[in-house]
């Protein structure tokens, strides 16, 4: 019996190793002969660094940047050496997390940051960075991260342009002379599963600017001074990529990304099975076992289950889902490869209860699924 066990983080509550540490322990209880082979997994956001490096064994690298504030943060990126790849949770350096929700502003948050990180990586001598988009605190199209890399921007006086996004409204000049040499010799890669245009109803401002601080007349602000921003890209740089999909994400980082760096969009859960080995690692599995902490629809926009049931598909392997809660048309999965999901309360308990004990929770549940499963193996 060779179960592949590769599930997601649950968030506040244990990272993917810790989720794919105790289904194991579950499942050897039934069954303490079966190969049991652990691949943590993420889909871009959170976590997707910690994923990767306990699959892989690569390193954990800090440098200190500038928060999505102004303030000093200890980033952490993944590196492995081997390919010479690193791995960037922008979410480190410009995320979300770092602001109290009372000091959110999207109006003048700057994803420097996250270019400081960047620069970090080619100074270690990375050949390839993947940039993991989730989670972000900014909406200012990816300038700062920009102006960290070396480009210049300047408002009609010539005076270098404040950070975050409503200063974009000011641009006048863009100075692309000391842009970092060593760009053009990295392949970029974004893990993201976000496909919004950088501007419009469904651009950046317009989607996420409300969750990171921005009124409605901010959101129209914001909205106007990004699409200044690519107007004055697009002459600078021959291109516009403002409608592209994915140049919304992260407050536009995305658009930063593809403009200036070439870099290339991959729904993030297929970039994390790709550098943990999860396709072979499922060739002759027996049965798969991934997670999350909220199993919905919303899981079918590229969430971890997801991206692991379509590789399990393709290889005819069985996919059973431990998830903290099973959320509206959950159901709608069974028709995309997952064959059952449980969650994981046995009763009554508050969320914190959950929290708290989902290590005993998940190895109830797994060693659970184990006995159904052999009870069916032996009528076969």
């Amino acid at each position: 019996m060779k179960i592949v066990i590769a599930p997601d983080s649950f968030k506040d509550s244990l990272s993917a190793q810790g989720v794919a540490d105790a289904i194991a322990l579950g499942l050897a209880e039934v069954w303490p002969e079966a190969q049991l082979i652990k691949c943590p997994m993420a889909d871009g956001g959170e976590g997707t660094v910690a994923a990767v490096l306990a699959a892989c064994g690569g390193e954990q690298h800090r440098a200190e940047v500038r928060g999505p504030l102004g303030d000093t943060a200890q980033a952490k990126m993944g590196w492995l050496p081997d390919s010479r790849t690193a791995i960037i949770e922008m979410a480190e350096a410009s995320g979300l997390q770092l602001v109290p929700v009372d000091q959110r502003d999207a109006c003048n948050s700057s994803t420097f940051g996250t270019g400081q990180l960047i620069r970090f990586a080619l100074d270690e001598g990375a050949q390839r960075i993947i940039l993991a988009i989730g989670g972000s605190a900014t909406n200012d199209g990816g300038a700062g991260a920009m102006q960290a890399l070396g480009v210049k921007l300047f408002d009609a006086q010539g005076q270098p342009l404040a950070p975050g996004g409503l200063a974009l409204a000011q641009l006048f000049r863009i100075d692309l002379s000391e842009l970092d040499p060593r760009l053009a010799e990295v392949r970029f890669d974004i893990a993201a599963d976000v496909d919004n245009p950088l501007c419009g109803p469904h651009g950046a401002s317009a989607v996420f600017g409300p969750q990171k601080g921005a009124t409605p007349e901010q959101v129209q602000l914001l909205d106007h001074a990004l699409g200044h921003f690519a107007d004055h890209c697009a002459k600078v740089l021959n291109k516009d990529v403002r409608d592209e999909p994915g140049s919304g994400a992260a407050g536009g980082l995305g658009f930063a990304a593809k403009a200036f760096l070439g870099a290339q969009f991959l729904p993030g859960v297929e970039v994390v099975a790709e550098l943990v080995g999860l396709v072979e690692a499922i060739k002759g599995a027996d049965l798969v076992i991934t997670g999350e902490g909220r199993f919905d629809a919303q899981t079918l926009r590229g969430k971890t289950p997801f991206g692991v049931a379509r590789v399990a598909r393709q290889q005819g392997v069985p996919v059973i889902v431990i998830a903290g809660t099973l959320g509206e048309d959950y159901q709608a999965l069974y028709e995309h490869g997952i064959d059952a999901a449980f969650t994981l309360a046995s009763g009554p308990m508050t969320l914190e209860q959950a929290c708290n004990e989902a290590p005993r929770l998940l190895r109830e549940r797994a060693s659970d699924i184990a006995r159904v499963w052999r009870i069916a193996a032996r009528k076969i």
